[in-house]
């Protein structure tokens, strides 16, 4: 069967509203597809707590849990603008929320990950990123006050954008095409990346990496069959 994929939505920011996604996402069962790989980045910020909430979440989660309900399996890998997720009121609408994800179609071994953490040149976002993610600041989001925990989530996301700027202005071509070769070495023949919003094949030994186009740039839904 046909597996979709989604990378790189960005609703609420360059993605604008949720709509257009929206009704993309309703046709996915007449269209074939049993299984869902969101790549990352599905909105330009996702906090794992409805104090939280945008309208985007808000029009977005229900449809991603009627899918479910129709029996499309949806994986949700995460992005450098998701946080804490595994632990949040919208965990029911994945089967699985991974840092990556490796399936088969048509006899190709495919390893999907976001991709912002592979260049390992970019010590100072790679800190930043992990710190962001851990559980005290999780507990802290958690629990201060809704203004302060905003003005916390605005202020790491902002120092992670900062700390990625200058990897951000050409692509990491090179640390690519080392972590490509490791990880295809494990027994894949594809590696899939979202978050550099540049559609482009890359021939690597091993086999191939796939970097996807941004949903907020293509407004497609790319497909595997």
């Amino acid at each position: 069967m046909p597996i979709a994929l989604i990378a790189d939505a960005h609703l609420g920011g360059p993605g604008g509203g949720a709509g257009p996604l929206v009704a993309q996402l309703r046709t996915l069962p007449a269209e074939g597809a049993d299984h869902l790989v969101l790549m990352g980045d599905l909105f330009q910020a996702w906090i794992g707590d409805h104090r939280f909430e945008t309208p985007e979440i808000a029009a977005v989660v229900p449809a991603l849990r009627d899918l479910r309900r129709q029996g499309v399996r949806i994986d949700y890998v995460e992005g450098n603008r998701d946080f804490f997720l595994t632990r949040s009121p919208y965990v029911d609408a994945f089967d699985a929320v991974v840092l990556e994800t490796a399936f088969t179609v048509g006899g190709t071994r495919y390893l999907a990950v976001h991709g912002d953490g592979l260049n390992d040149r970019d010590w100072q976002y790679r800190f930043w990123r992990r710190l962001s993610k851990s559980r005290p600041v999780e507990l802290a989001v958690r629990r201060i006050p809704e203004r302060l925990a905003h003005r916390m989530v605005h202020s790491t996301e902002e120092r992670l954008s900062q700390t990625n700027w200058k990897h951000k202005r050409e692509l990491p071509e090179r640390a690519i095409r080392a972590y490509a070769e490791r990880r295809l070495a494990e027994g894949h023949d594809v590696l899939l990346l979202g978050h550099f919003h540049e559609p482009r094949v890359l021939q690597v030994k091993g086999g191939e990496v796939r970097l996807l186009d941004a949903w907020f740039r293509s407004r497609h839904v790319e497909w595997l069959r």
